[in-house]
């Protein structure tokens, strides 16, 4: 007899045997059991987790009849009846599969359509599985949706895909939806357990999870690399020739990187990566097996003992969760995980792995950082002692600022900013000068550094904030004419200015003729005559003349600025509207020339006008006032005064002021 895989010989043939998939296994058989039956049914999830099992299994449940021949619509198909022994043999006539990879055109559907027309051969119901359904074209998928919406009774539709989101909505919407999951590792684990229980292999349990990790949520993907292990190890499994057939980095050269990155040993990070290199490891699977490693160690900061203990390594990420702190943990893991996208950036992926290993060297670490022998130490930047503070005299106000000593020789200075005049009549006080630096030896040491504790203010929160009186008068000590200017200059506090008059808008002249085409034309284009290009040659021109024509009606000439609005077409479609809106012929003759007097400018002088009459009314207004005066930097920004409409009584009252 020929050798038949592992995937194929157990494959399950009933619900029963369906591993990690319950609630899929829990739905349709209550459905089943009920007769509460979907005409079309939609499995999605990625490959090898059952789609195509769990539909062969459904066929099987609705054309069952039993051992004896009399049994009905069941969730527990007999698997020994013919239906059940055909359909697992893929050889039943009743139940079609269609793989839409390869048969994904519309004249495969309308076959399969016609195929639907004909009632069961043999069985119960006619069953049509079309595999990966997001690969048929459109064509094909608005040709099969009156079918999938109204079926016959005794057809029912089955579709599997592995991407849902390139299937058209008004197909999902006629489907019944089941998402199957990816299976645990642990799932995957116990299920390969018993294969190999079954088969009569030995199997250590750390090659068991390792086929289990790589099978990545896929149960065909591991019955296949279980197969290929067993060809392997020339009949059993053991976990050091599985992982030389994975290629899988070892656990322990992912808890040195991780234990060296914590320790902050460049020189330990380089000697690993070179060890791998030597070794012939993947670069990625370094990082995926850091990333399981970094995975376990947040999990056991997050929630101590929440490994489990059967997991050989569990230990290890337990050891190294005490070494690392686990907001480090968090952005190693994200180094490593994003690090991975980056291998293929370079030629030499071990380098591209060494640096996204040293990416974590050069954050600061979470504790003081050490400071090398014989390296000049720098003054923390902390908080001076409060009672250094409390005790520290009080800046002295102007008025009681020393006079100033005589003014030293002359000397050569770069050039000053200007100095501020004081009016008339106060008093100024002088600046004093700036004492000469103290020797070395003579500074008094400062107080040892300390930081700051949650309980204790902020250095600033206790020193004293000047009133607006205060504040001014300090603003307004300004410098005499002949006083030297010191180091920094003297800012004087801004007064802000009374609000400026409105600027009135320039008159607009207007012509009789500007009158009589402004009356003409805004009818027309408010009942949609004079649209598009048309409607702005009428808007941007100045009429010039009426004068009649001897053949009948008036020439109408019009003067334009703009060269694209001097088109004859757009004069022929403009005096084909005039026509039509005076009875008589109309002639349009359009010159070039500044216009004056355009319905253009009759709207924009319209609009400023309105505008600057909302922003005298603000300006005006009296609360307005008040908050300007009480907040002296305040201005009106005048593109926020929006006058209202001709009927809403005035203009819009909302202005913003920019903040004091």
């Amino acid at each position: 007899m020929s050798h038949v895989v592992l995937a194929r010989k157990y494959r399950p043939r009933s619900f029963a045997q369906m591993v990690g998939q319950a609630h899929v296994v829990q739905a349709l058989g209550n459905a089943l059991s009920s007769g509460r039956l979907h005409h079309a049914y939609l499995f999605t999830g990625t490959r090898g987790i059952g789609k195509t099992t769990v539909s062969r299994i459904l066929a099987k449940s609705l054309n069952c009849t039993g051992p004896d021949g009399t049994g009905g619509v069941t969730a527990a198909p007999c698997g020994v009846c013919q239906a059940c022994t055909e359909i697992d043999a893929d050889r039943y006539i009743d139940y079609i599969e269609l793989d839409a990879a390869s048969n994904r055109s519309i004249d495969e559907i309308r076959e399969l359509i016609e195929r639907a027309a004909y009632k069961p051969s043999v069985g119960r119901y006619k069953v049509f599985m079309i595999d990966e359904a997001h690969q048929l074209t459109k064509d094909a998928f608005n040709a099969l949706l009156k079918t999938l919406e109204e079926p016959p009774e005794y057809l029912k539709f089955v579709l599997a895909t592995t991407d849902p989101e390139k299937m058209l909505p008004t197909v999902l919407s006629r489907c019944l939806q089941f998402n199957l999951r990816p299976m645990a590792p642990e799932t995957v684990a116990a299920h390969l357990q018993q294969v190999l229980a079954a088969e009569g292999v030995a199997a250590d349990a750390g090659a068991i999870r390792l086929l289990s990790r790589a099978a990545r949520g896929s149960m065909r993907d591991a019955l296949s690399l279980t197969d290929q292990a067993i060809a392997f190890g020339a009949g059993s499994l053991a976990e050091d020739g599985v992982r030389a057939m994975l290629g899988t980095v070892d656990r322990s050269h992912a808890a040195a990187l991780v234990q060296a990155l914590a320790g902050r040993d460049g020189p330990a990070v380089l000697a690993t990566v070179d060890a791998l290199r030597g070794m012939g490891l993947s670069a990625a699977g370094t990082l995926e097996e850091m990333a399981g490693l970094l995975q376990q160690m947040a999990v056991e900061q997050a929630v101590p003992g929440a490994l489990d203990d059967a997991d050989p390594d569990a230990a290890g990420a337990r050891a190294l969760a005490a070494q690392l702190p686990p907001d480090e943990t968090q952005l190693l893991y994200s180094i490593v995980v994003h690090g991975r996208v980056e291998l293929s950036l370079l030629s030499d992926e071990y380098a591209a792995l060494t640096m996204v290993l040293l990416r974590l060297l050069a954050f600061p670490p979470a504790g003081p950082a050490p400071v090398p022998a014989g390296a000049p130490r720098a003054a923390p930047l902390v908080a001076a002692p409060r009672e250094a503070r409390s005790t520290a005299p009080a800046r002295p106000s102007a008025a009681a600022l020393p006079a100033v000593p005589a003014a030293p020789p002359p000397r050569p200075a770069p050039a000053t900013p200007p100095v501020l005049q004081a009016p008339a009549g106060p008093a100024v006080a002088p600046r004093p000068a700036a004492p000469p630096p103290a020797p070395a030896a003579a500074r008094a040491p400062a107080p040892a550094p300390r930081r700051l504790t949650a309980e204790e203010p902020p250095p600033w929160a206790e020193e004293a904030v000047p009133d607006d009186d205060g504040a001014q008068g300090a603003s307004d000590a300004v410098l005499p004419p002949d006083e030297p200017v010191a180091d920094a200059p003297v800012m004087a506090r801004p007064v802000p200015a009374a609000a400026a008059a409105v600027e009135p808008v320039a008159p607009l002249v207007t012509t009789p003729l500007g009158d009589r085409w402004a009356a003409l034309v805004r009818p027309l284009a408010a009942a949609g005559n004079l649209v598009a290009m048309v409607r702005e040659l009428a808007w941007q021109a100045e009429l010039l003349a009426v004068t009649p024509v001897d053949s009948g009606g008036h020439r109408w000439q019009l003067r334009v600025e703009r060269e694209s609005l001097r088109n004859p077409s757009l004069a022929a479609k403009l005096a084909a509207a005039l026509t039509e809106a005076l009875g008589e012929p109309a002639q349009v003759e359009v010159v070039a020339g500044v216009a004056q007097d355009a319905i253009t400018r009759r709207d924009n002088h319209a609009r400023e006008t309105a505008q600057r009459a909302a922003e005298q009314l603000i300006q005006a207004d009296p609360e307005v006032r008040a908050l300007m005066a009480q907040f002296r930097t305040a201005r009106l920004v005048p593109g926020s005064v929006k006058p209202l409409a001709a009927d809403g009584g005035g203009p819009q009252s909302n202005p913003k002021a920019s903040p004091p």
